[in-house]
């Protein structure tokens, strides 16, 4: 069974030197309504934009999505 985009990005947290992934998937996990449980590209995306979150960067979110989708 796939993993969804949560569980895969919770990877990206807890590093030393803070990046761009990282500071994504602490937000993503400090965010209680974000869609845990999806693998739709098209949910994820539209709750991004419309989050507005500083830190949950659609660009962001694209690269970690690059990574998502070729397992």
């Amino acid at each position: 069974m796939k993993r969804s985009f949560y569980q895969f990005a919770l990877k990206y947290r807890g590093k030393l030197d803070a990046d761009d992934f990282s500071e994504f998937a602490e937000s993503m996990f400090l965010d209680h309504s974000f869609p845990k449980a999806s693998e739709d590209f098209e949910e994820l995306s539209r709750y991004i934009e419309e989050r507005a979150h500083p830190v949950l960067k659609a660009s962001t979110f694209d690269a970690i999505w690059d990574e998502y989708r070729r397992l």
